[in-house]
């Protein structure tokens, strides 16, 4: 296993954090006389863990942020349906994040927008605003597995993914593109969760996710979501340009497509409730 010193370890994002514990690697120096005994390994799940830490760790901090995206349905293989939309995104102190989702196009879903408060522990909260009925309506924890607009991206994959929403096993090393990877298995603890497990592949250079494997309730493979094109912000900040949803059940795709992304643009927790889901264009 390649996992090196870290303070702290981790996953995708503001995600995964804040119970940090810290796994030291390097020298002790002592005068009682080395130990013959052979030194203990990390177990599996130490290393597993130890990998979703350090990834969250390095993308704290970003504040707020602004992506305009483009969701592509392929439907058939030769249909393709395109809808246009922007997010939002507050980072919350103590807690998972805080996000709006807004469409504008095509017209007939202009204005359609989800809210969704993220929770390290517990079940998220979800508000979908429909503009052709000026209604707000809650989206209940037993719905989030149902498909997000039609799309191949469920509710719950909106979410972002808390360290403590899982449990982590590492498995082995494994490229993606010629990349190293971490590959590590992640089990919801939420018994609602429309998924059983989820197989992750963490490149060592960055720890920026560069696939997942979601498997259904039944065991069996549902889906899988690839992330491409990641380009560096402030320094710190690495963002995908595109993540590829492929169902293997139903053979459909869902693509989005990051473009314009900006951070720390003055965002405040005013912006992320129900009220502002009908005020939002």
């Amino acid at each position: 296993m390649k996992v090196k010193q870290f303070s702290r370890a981790g996953f995708h994002r503001s995600v995964f954090a804040v119970i940090c514990l810290a796994i030291f690697c390097g020298p002790v120096f002592s005068q009682e006389p080395a130990s013959k005994e052979p030194a203990l390994k990390e177990s599996a799940p130490e290393q597993g863990l130890a990998i979703a830490l350090e990834a969250d760790r390095r993308d704290r901090g970003f504040g707020d942020t602004t992506v305009n995206l483009a969701m592509l349905l392929n439907l058939s293989g030769t249909e393709e349906v395109r809808r246009e939309m922007r997010q939002l995104t507050l980072e919350v102190e103590g807690d998972g994040d805080k996000s709006i989702m807004v469409f504008d196009r095509p017209r007939d879903l202009k204005g359609t927008a989800i809210l969704t408060f993220t929770h390290k522990v517990g079940n998220d909260d979800q508000w979908l605003y429909l503009p052709a009925l000026k209604r707000v309506k809650r989206i209940s924890s037993a719905d989030k597995s149902g498909p997000f607009m039609g799309s191949e991206f469920a509710y719950e994959d909106l979410s972002s993914q808390e360290v403590e929403k899982y449990t982590y096993t590492y498995l082995r090393d494994e490229p993606v593109d010629g990349e190293p990877c971490f590959v590590v298995e992640r089990v919801p603890v939420d018994s609602k969760s429309g998924y059983t497990r989820q197989v992750t592949w963490v490149d060592q250079s960055e720890y920026r996710l560069r696939r997942v494997d979601y498997y259904d309730r039944k065991g069996e493979l549902l889906k899988t979501m690839t992330l491409a094109g990641y380009r560096q912000y402030l320094e710190q900040y690495w963002r995908p340009a595109k993540m590829i949803m492929k169902n293997h059940q139903n053979e459909k795709s869902t693509t989005l497509i990051f473009e314009d992304y900006r951070f720390r643009t003055g965002l405040t927790d005013s912006d992320f409730n129900r009220s502002a889901l009908s005020r939002i264009r």
